[in-house]
């Protein structure tokens, strides 16, 4: 029985669990568009497009 009542009691943190991972998903979202649309982000993407290029050989 006693096993029973602990699971109950420990019902929210499933919740608690999936509130903090979205917290923590939505501030990396906002970290990488930060990046991505200043200085950085354009010089990582011609970086890539052309390094992309270079191995097609295009």
């Amino acid at each position: 029985m006693e096993r029973h009542d602990r699971t109950i009691d420990e019902a929210g943190i499933t919740t608690a669990e999936y509130a903090v991972g979205t917290a923590a998903g939505a501030g990396f979202a906002g970290l990488l568009y930060t990046l991505l649309t200043g200085a950085f982000g354009d010089q990582l993407l011609e970086r890539l497009f052309k390094h992309v290029m270079g191995l097609l050989g295009i």
